[in-house]
């Protein structure tokens, strides 16, 4: 086990830390991921952390997170503990295959690559850099974007460990993937795992992935997701960022579609100290279809900032972003959703909408949804509201005997349930409306059978 302390404030802390432990780090790589980290490195140099200056970045300041001290772990720390004894999701169609991932890395040591029905393969991402090589270097790399986004170039410079799934062609996984992210130390961490998930031409696939934090220690998170989705297959893409407000997370999605694909993807926000959300969608073939949804609820000075950027390259391509948040004391948000209609993107149907309520008058939002057409045969709207609950739906409650709080919690339920209902898995839709029911009374925002109380 090593372990790096380090005080991150600048870029050059990153570079030093880099060359210092650059043997540890190609140490265990294949000579295609050691040639992608080296040509990272030199864009991080060149783009460093993104500050306010940077048009994207301007609602988050990120270099003050990144200027706290911070473990990196370059090797997997040798926590031992049996997952059911600490966290066990009380959805039964959930329960059929756990991934665990501890501090960014791969839990189970001894079987690093599980074959599923079909085929299809999950297990750690260094593993699949062995045994796999071709696979990885057909798609690592290739739909994440290192020359703009400079956290992502963080990443890739210091790849070492994460998720891998391949979904041979026409294989349907019939239950679904539940991939735990699990932080936990005595000291304050910084993770930077990497996945990569192959679906072929006609397979199937639903994956749910959990943020969490088990110990009271500050983290960071800045992690990196690449999903390719070839053609005529189906994803149904699910997360649940559900962390203490010492946790700090910046979290990069990037969607690769082919001809006939659909993807429906939502990221459920309960709880963060800060999360930043970066979702890239290419509609690379005619006929996708993409439904890209958010929920988000802050309070306590939390901080949520979404950023959506879906590329209609094709013809004949639908899209649909539904992003839905609550605030309350003193909590600030951004959202911020582009979509892009290239010229040949004839017969695009795009639909973008964001809505916030906000409770008190102490909390601040931005929202900048935004089209940018060059075809001229599309159907595409956008929209953004910022309000608060609507004052004559809580007096028809009042007046049917519904007492004001409880008649306040109906409203955000009901304004909740419009992003809710699209998750597709049904076990999993009822998890999360008990999940926002806890989380809108004030509850303990950790799931039910957890023993840990890190909230």
């Amino acid at each position: 086990m090593s372990l790096e302390t380090v005080k991150v404030d600048t870029k050059e802390n990153f570079i030093e830390l880099y060359q210092k432990n650059l043997e540890l780090l190609k140490n265990d790589s294949s000579d295609y991921i050691n040639e992608v980290r080296e040509k990272a490195f030199e864009q991080f140099k060149s783009q460093g952390i993104p500050d306010k200056k940077n048009e994207n970045y301007k609602y988050t300041d990120l270099n003050k997170e990144f200027e706290n001290g911070y473990k990196n772990y370059f090797s997997p720390k040798n926590i031992q503990f049996q997952i059911k004894d600490i966290f066990n999701c009380d959805v039964p169609d959930l329960n059929t295959k756990v991934i665990l991932l501890l501090n960014g890395w791969y839990y189970d040591r001894e079987n690093l690559m599980t074959e599923l029905p079909g085929g299809a393969m999950i297990g750690s991402f260094q593993k699949a850099t062995e045994i796999y090589p071709d696979l990885v270097k057909k798609h690592f790399a290739k739909y994440a974007d290192s020359e703009k986004e400079g956290l992502v170039a963080l990443n890739t410079a210091f790849v070492k460990d994460g998720v891998f799934m391949y979904v041979p062609k026409g294989v349907v996984i019939e239950k679904p993937i539940q991939i735990i992210n699990i932080l936990m130390d005595e000291e304050e961490g910084f993770t930077q795992h990497r996945n990569l998930f192959i679906l072929e031409e006609n397979s199937q696939a639903s994956v749910v992935i959990c943020d969490h934090t088990l110990s009271k220690p500050n983290f960071l998170t800045n992690s990196v997701t690449e999903i390719f989705v070839g053609q005529n297959a189906d994803l149904e893409y699910s997360r649940m960022q559900n962390e203490h407000n010492g946790s700090k997370q910046v979290s990069h999605l990037y969607f690769n579609q082919e001809k006939d694909s659909r993807v429906n993807a939502n990221t459920i926000s309960l709880h963060g100290g800060l999360i930043r959300n970066n979702v890239n969608i290419l509609l690379n073939g005619e006929g996708c279809e993409n439904t890209t949804t958010g929920l988000y609820f802050t309070d306590k000075g939390q901080h949520i900032d979404n950023y959506i950027y879906m590329d209609h390259a094709h013809p004949n391509c639908t899209s649909k972003q539904l992003f839905k948040g609550v605030l309350d004391d003193y909590a600030t948000g951004a959202f911020s959703g582009k979509v892009l209609v290239r010229k040949d993107a004839q017969q695009t149907q795009a639909y973008q909408t964001n809505n916030n309520i906000l409770l008190t008058d102490d909390v601040d939002i931005k929202t900048k949804p935004q089209l940018e057409i060059y075809a001229d045969d599309v159907k595409c709207s956008h929209g953004a509201t910022v309000g608060q609950l609507d004052e004559d739906a809580l007096f028809y409650l009042r007046t049917r005997g519904i007492e004001k709080k409880e008649a306040k919690l109906l409203l955000m339920y009901a304004f909740a349930n419009d992003v809710i209902k699209t998750i597709q898995v049904p076990a999993l839709q009822e998890r999360i409306q008990d999940l926002v029911d806890k989380r809108l009374r004030g509850e303990l925002s950790r799931c039910n059978s957890c023993q840990m109380h890190c909230c």
